[in-house]
């Protein structure tokens, strides 16, 4: 059996040096359904960048035994991350200040269904709970059931986000911009969100 890759935790100044594996990821990764996310390198580090300077940001990742990084999730004070995810968490009612965001949980095919996603969860979940933050959510972008590009096989997550505790908040939508593989301009798609007690 190959040897299973090796979780590490990095905040603050640790988060630096990762920055462009965890953009490698995001890049690789959000171009799969359902995000389909046409991504540019000089985006993808602004973007990172930003995040690494959150409060209390963690990212955790998955390294292979000769040293590959193969995922990676990201975590902040949902405060600090962009408005268009905060707001909804405000608006649902639910205090801000004690919410923790988990962005994104990227992970190479060929590592997929290893328990690597509950290592991530557990890891930020840890993180979250020592800064003493009494719930984290997430949220995943919701496609049309006949979108053109949506695989035959495509399942939902929901079942495995169910088991974490993680439970969908119904009318808690973020909307965001990006630009889909093969679009020439930026759209905006709902991201529905899910939350757990700490």
């Amino acid at each position: 059996m190959t040897k299973m890759p090796v979780i590490a935790t990095f905040t603050g100044a640790q988060i630096a040096p990762h920055i462009p594996d965890l953009s490698r990821l995001r890049a690789a990764v959000f171009r799969e359904w359902p995000y389909l996310y046409d991504g540019d390198p000089a985006t993808e580090a602004a973007y990172i960048e930003g995040f690494a300077d959150c409060k209390d940001a963690v990212l955790v990742t998955a390294t292979t035994a000769n040293g590959e990084i193969v995922g990676a999730a990201t975590g902040s004070a949902v405060e600090a991350h962009h408005d268009d995810f905060g707001e909804p968490v405000a608006a649902a009612g639910f205090d801000p200040s004690t919410t923790f965001y988990f962005a994104e949980s990227v992970l190479l095919p060929d590592w997929r269904g290893h328990g690597l996603g509950h290592a991530f969860f557990d890891a930020r979940e840890a993180h979250a709970r020592a800064r003493s933050y009494k719930r984290a959510c997430f949220c995943a972008v919701v496609r049309p059931e006949d979108h053109p590009t949506r695989p035959k096989d495509a399942r939902s997550l929901d079942s495995f986000w169910a088991k974490r505790g993680y439970r969908k908040i119904e009318g808690m939508v973020a909307h965001h911009a990006w630009r889909d593989i093969g679009e020439a301009e930026e759209t905006e798609k709902p991201l529905q969100f899910y939350m757990a007690e700490l």
